[in-house]
């Protein structure tokens, strides 16, 4: 068989193969023989069918699989013999005209590009760090007492204050007329917890039981729903029942309900202490990666393969449909999303993915066994029973490939951070994790 290829553009490359036909046809004839040996015909005996029916039913499909296959096997040895890394499927074509005996094909595709890494010693980033205070485990503490609260109706003449639960009815209108979604009877929502618009709120705060009252509601021009957003709305409300919130007492009977070993004050804080550290370093490790990410971004010269960006793009697009699915839209699969929402998203990944294995490659910052098996053992530390945890990772390939790659990045994390001129700066644990 005979090769040539010539350059295209940058990456893209055109591969002229060409194949004896009687390979191809020897091919369909040896496939051929084998199917009739199986197949099963009305008015013949299975393995008796004649071999000029078996082609006649199935010749061009065989064919065309043969034809698939052998082109695609020239191709793959092709490109080996000439050591190219392709990037994606080629395009193949048959060509018009070919020598006689011959058959010929042309195979556009694009190689992987060589990427070079400039010196990162010059690159600045700047590193994050967040300490876990004691009023984050006062807050953290609050947040368990809330999800064990329980709720006591107050009195009739109790107005009802933040932390209260309370059952309205309400009605809403604009310019005189109902609105989908405005009317709700024996609704329930804790008074201060977001679920209700805050003019909502303060509407119903201080409102006693049986008390019925009309309040104007200007909707938020980014409100969910369209057809109110920006617009203002007249409600009536009323209150049926006003029950106080009371939560449980910080102290060992607390402690014992969370299943805390040490069921004290004092072996709850330090229980919710440790969560919470472990919950920061994997967001500090999430945040400086990000930032080490960007500044090798930076530095990485490289042309990025059109056909590997256009594979991610469909599957961000894939993804994003699985989760609209998910949300429980309806026909999800067949959403109507612009390619070019996902491009700029596709090509940083595509090319901070070359730039990390060129990295990798140069610098030998493959995951280590002992690497991979400490990440799963810190990712199992956090459950009860941590010897099983270990056991499901270690039980499925894809996972531990998750983990090998979670491992692989935070060597490139520390190897950048290493080489690059780096800046600290604290922040809160509320800013850390995205709290008000």
């Amino acid at each position: 068989m005979a090769v040539t290829v010539e350059t295209l553009e940058k990456l893209e490359r055109k591969m002229t193969l060409t194949l004896p036909v009687t390979v191809i046809q020897a091919e369909i004839n040896s496939r051929l023989l084998r199917l009739a040996r199986t197949v099963k015909m009305d008015g013949f005996r299975p393995g008796k069918v004649p071999m000029n029916v078996v082609a006649q039913r199935y010749g061009y499909s065989v064919q065309h699989e043969v034809m698939n296959d052998k082109v695609g096997e020239a191709f793959a040895n092709a490109a080996n013999e000439a050591k190219l890394r392709v990037a994606g499927q080629p395009r193949i074509t048959e060509k018009d005209a070919s020598p006689e005996g011959e058959m010929a094909f042309d195979a556009v595709f694009e190689v992987y590009p060589e990427v070079k890494i400039a010196d990162l010693s010059g690159v600045e980033v700047e590193k994050i760090s967040a300490e876990v205070t004691d009023a984050a485990i006062d807050k953290t503490l609050d947040i368990l007492r809330k999800q064990r609260r329980s709720f006591a109706q107050r009195p009739a003449d109790g107005a009802a204050i933040t932390g209260d639960r309370v059952s309205v009815d309400f009605e809403g209108k604009i310019d005189g007329e109902p609105f989908s979604g405005g009317k709700a009877e024996g609704y329930q929502f804790i008074l201060g917890d977001g679920q209700m618009l805050k003019e909502f709120e303060a509407a119903t705060a201080g409102m006693k039981t049986g008390e019925s009252k009309t309040f104007p509601l200007a909707f938020p021009a980014d409100y969910h729903g369209k057809d109110v957003a920006g617009k203002t709305a007249d409600f009536m409300l009323s209150v049926h029942k006003i029950e106080a919130a009371h939560l449980p007492e910080v102290d060992a009977a607390l402690a014992k309900s969370l299943g805390i070993d040490d069921a004290t004050v004092e072996g709850l804080r330090a229980d919710i202490r440790k969560n919470l550290e472990r919950e920061v370093k994997f967001r500090l490790l999430a945040r400086n990666k990000q930032a080490a990410m960007d500044a090798l971004l930076t530095k990485a010269e490289l042309d990025c393969p059109k056909s590997a960006v256009q594979s991610e793009v469909l599957r961000l697009i894939e993804g994003a449909r699985a989760d609209l699915k998910q949300r429980g839209v309806k026909d999800a699969d067949k959403a109507p999303i612009p390619e070019e929402i996902f491009r700029p998203q596709a090509e940083r990944r595509v090319r901070l993915g070359l730039a990390v294995a060129e990295l990798v490659r140069s610098h030998d910052l493959q995951a280590k066994p002992e690497q991979i098996k400490a990440h799963i053992d810190e990712l199992a530390a956090s459950y009860e029973k941590p010897a099983d945890v270990v056991r499901w990772y270690y039980g499925d390939s894809n996972r531990m490939g998750e983990v090998q790659a979670i491992v692989l990045e935070n060597n490139v994390t520390d190897f950048i951070l290493s080489q690059a001129k780096l800046s600290t700066k604290s922040v809160s644990f509320d800013e850390l994790m995205g709290q008000s």
